[in-house]
């Protein structure tokens, strides 16, 4: 039962590591790709591009990190409890 339970364990793990990396491409990617696109928009004097690669890019890494810390907390004791269960 406890294999069961630690497989269940780190399938949840590596979705969640999955989903938040991809978070990570996708918003890395974005920023770059649609630059030329972004530049007409400006946010306090700057083209949002600039924005975008300076700080909105770092603020969504830092919120990342966090629900990635916040979250495996939770599955891990989750699991903990369960295993001190058995």
């Amino acid at each position: 039962m406890t294999d069961e339970r630690l497989a269940r364990h780190w399938r949840a793990t590596r979705r969640l590591t999955a989903i938040l990396l991809l978070a990570w491409l996708l918003t890395g990617f974005f920023a770059v790709f649609f630059a030329r696109e972004l530049n007409g928009l400006t946010v306090f004097g700057w083209p949002l591009s600039f924005y975008l690669a300076a700080q909105g890019a770092s603020l969504v890494y830092l919120a990342l990190i966090g629900i990635y810390a916040w979250r495996m907390h939770w599955l891990d004791r989750r699991w903990r409890r369960a295993r001190e269960a058995a």
